[in-house]
């Protein structure tokens, strides 16, 4: 009988998916049991030849890019890196190496690549941050995360992508380390819009984005629908609200997110425009001292609001300024948690958009 050399057994284990079900340490109350189940049925992610799923374990950098390189379909072919400590038999060099080509991992300036060290959340940030087409990034106001770090803006692009969402104390923590659920859940939020739902903060105001939220505006009825866009007019998109008429033709394409301090809405590669500030409370304004865009004040909360789609009654009421210059002639619009905004109505009264279905 032929004997498999160790690297080969290696090989065949890490290819070996463990039914998330059939682990012997994965509750399914485990907090991100649904997206390692979910990485798990796409042969992304496998489990350990004792049976066990190690959740909590922190992910090492070989096991993060054997994860992408599954996703992506990367050849495993065992082969030369270029990194002086992952030789070619190394069981994840395959992967290593395509990545390094895709330019999706780095190795460190001495040469290595540390492929046995955990992950960390920067080094996630970096990755996730080339892997996902993110077509805008955000303001991020976390307090360990400033303008000079390289990692600023890759944060950015994955906060607006509702692949994280930080800590409840406003902190990122790049140099922390990332377990095996975590960077499943990083992973499965880049992948499918019901995750990305999770990365939310407290009382958010955005959609969820496993419906279609249908209004009638001044300009005819609009279907925004939540849904992966590879390019458009030669620009790489990813996932979009894409706006159609209600006969589905195709009018443009927004974005929407948010951050612990705005709520905002635009256009990919294009203007954007700050709906919200947060704390929201009366007398909150923004856009006071700028001809970007006319002044904005909420001037009421907790107001009842009736649309077609249904009552509320716990609406923020913002109120925009008049401008000449901007041909803005005044309105006002109201924002309800999960909801966005739900209507709109000029100073004079006249009705401009309304939510009138969620589908």
């Amino acid at each position: 009988m032929k004997k498999l050399s160790i690297g080969t057994c290696l090989v065949l284990m890490l290819s070996l998916a463990i039914p998330a079900q059939a682990a012997s340490d994965l509750a399914t109350s485990h907090l991100f049991y649904e997206e390692i189940s979910y990485l798990v049925d796409r042969d992304v992610l496998s489990g350990y030849p004792d049976g066990t799923m190690r959740p909590d374990t922190g992910v090492t950098r070989a096991e993060a890019v054997i994860m992408m390189g599954r996703l992506k379909g990367f050849d495993r072919t065992q082969r030369h890196t270029g990194f002086s400590d992952v030789p070619s038999s190394h069981k994840a060099s395959g992967y290593i190496a395509a990545a390094t080509e895709a330019k999706l991992v780095k190795g460190y300036p001495d040469g290595s690549y540390g492929p046995n060290n955990t992950l960390t959340r920067a080094e996630m940030a970096f990755i996730l941050s080339r892997l996902f087409i993110v077509p805008f990034r955000t303001d991020i106001s976390f307090t360990d995360v400033s303008r000079n770090m390289r990692v600023y803006e890759p944060v950015q692009k994955i906060l607006a992508a509702n692949i994280t969402i930080g800590y409840p104390d406003n902190t990122f923590r790049p140099n922390d380390t990332v377990t095996r659920g975590q960077f499943a859940a990083f992973l499965a939020r880049g992948l499918e819009p019901k995750f990305k739902n999770d990365a939310t903060i407290k009382q958010s105001y955005l959609r969820d984005k496993t419906k279609t939220y249908v209004y009638d505006t001044e300009f005819g009825v609009e279907r925004h629908v939540y849904n992966y866009v590879p390019a458009r007019n030669g620009l790489a998109l990813g996932y979009v609200w894409s706006i159609n008429t209600k006969d589905n033709l195709l009018l443009t394409d927004s974005v929407e997110f948010e951050t612990s301090t705005h709520y905002t809405f635009g256009m990919p590669y294009s203007e954007s425009y700050t709906e919200l500030e947060y704390p929201v409370k009366i007398g909150q304004n923004w856009y006071m001292n700028t001809m970007y865009a006319a002044p904005r004040e909420v001037t009421n909360i907790g107001v009842t609001v009736k649309t077609p789609y249904r009552m509320f009654t716990n609406a923020v009421e913002v109120t925009v300024a008049a401008n000449s210059e901007l041909l803005e002639k005044g309105h006002i619009y109201y924002m309800v948690e999960g909801f966005g905004e739900v209507k709109s109505v000029d100073l004079d009264g006249t009705v401009t958009k309304e939510l009138i279905a969620i589908e």
